[in-house]
């Protein structure tokens, strides 16, 4: 069996990329209805709620919970992946978005007084980390998706 048919029959591949996958979709509905237009970047884009990473990660853990058992080293190992993920999902990536937008503003500021563009190519992107918020939704829903592909898969 070639390494991507494993990958296709891999039951905690399915699972986290199904999170991921459902995580983008409503990521990008959700988007679309606040912003009242819809940006296919936000498909594949970081940021936004709920939060693509946490749903990846939390179901992957919960998945190993449901298989294995809380005192196994396959949940040991994805409990502690899905803490550093949703921690720094919350921590440094959401202070670089919002340095992202500072620079945004002051770069425009400084092009709009001299009248050229300093730097015409670049555009920080914003959307990068996640509030508490957006990391718990992504939670929630990677623990109620790893329940159901459980229920499907095994």
């Amino acid at each position: 069996m070639n390494w991507f048919a494993g990958l296709l029959q891999n039951p905690f591949f399915i699972t986290a990329t199904v999170s991921w996958l459902i995580a983008q979709v409503l990521k990008t509905i959700i988007h679309s209805i606040i912003n009242k237009k819809f940006d296919y970047r936000r498909l594949f884009g970081d940021g936004g709620m709920p939060s693509g990473h946490s749903a990846t990660v939390t179901s992957l853990g919960m998945l190993a919970s449901l298989v294995y058992g809380t005192a196994s080293f396959e949940f040991a190992v994805c409990a502690i992946l899905a803490i550093i993920v949703c921690h720094d999902a919350m921590g440094v990536r959401l202070e670089t978005g919002k340095q992202a937008v500072v620079l945004n503003e002051l770069i425009e500021m400084i092009e709009h007084m001299s009248k050229t563009d300093i730097l015409p190519e670049v555009k920080l992107k914003e959307f990068v980390g996640h509030t508490p918020m957006q990391v718990m939704a992504g939670i929630l829903l990677g623990i109620i998706n790893a329940v159901i592909m459980y229920n499907i898969l095994y």
